[in-house]
């Protein structure tokens, strides 16, 4: 009988819910840096943070508030995103997912041009991104980086807790659930391709 050597990957995942508005790629660009913090890949916040603030940005352009803070009455289930960080031994995924299932597209870009870099950025400083639209609903835009070191957080049995402003984190309601589920989807599609 032959054993053979199988290598053991660890998983961590953080998610985040927040209202499509454009203060919310602050949030995200913070808690891209807190989370890498505690899992000990500070070496790869700078790169990833921009890259989850590029996806939230088009999430927020797909289905939010742009170009102001909304009033709290004008916001609805249609303006939930989730952000998701995940790493599998040494890959590093950004994900986001927002209720639309319209797929941005990376613009063609002169040197003058203000805007339309976002999905460039995204390209070269990612390994590879791409969108999933999972059964849910929505589409899920991802980004993979692959990282030199695996994660390590502390085991002190404390949760790194990301404290959000009230306006920006929806309401417990079905649209936050869909996109948990959505997320979900897409965890355990990535673990199937691992078999």
């Amino acid at each position: 009988m032959n054993a053979t050597a199988s290598t053991v990957k660890t998983l961590h995942v953080a998610r985040l819910h927040l209202v499509t508005a454009a203060s919310a790629v602050a949030v995200a660009r913070e808690f891209v840096h807190l989370m890498l913090q505690h899992w000990k890949l500070d070496s790869y916040a700078a790169d990833t943070a921009l890259v989850m603030s590029e996806l939230v940005s088009n999430a927020v352009k797909a289905t939010g508030f742009y170009d102001r803070q909304p009033r709290p009455w004008e916001v609805t289930a249609e303006h939930v995103m989730a952000l998701q960080l995940r790493a599998i031994g040494d890959e590093l995924y950004v994900e986001v997912w927002d209720r639309s299932p319209r797929e941005p597209a990376k613009q063609h870009v002169t040197a003058d041009a203000e805007g339309g870099r976002g999905l460039h950025l995204v390209e070269a400083l990612a390994q590879k991104w791409g969108i999933y639209h999972p059964p849910a609903g929505g589409k899920i835009v991802w980004a993979l980086i692959t990282t030199t070191k695996l994660p390590s957080p502390e085991l002190d049995g404390q949760t790194l807790q990301l404290r959000v402003p009230d306006e920006l984190n929806p309401q417990p309601g079905p649209v936050k659930e869909q996109a948990s589920i959505a997320l979900m989807q897409r965890v355990l599609d990535g673990l199937r391709n691992l078999l």
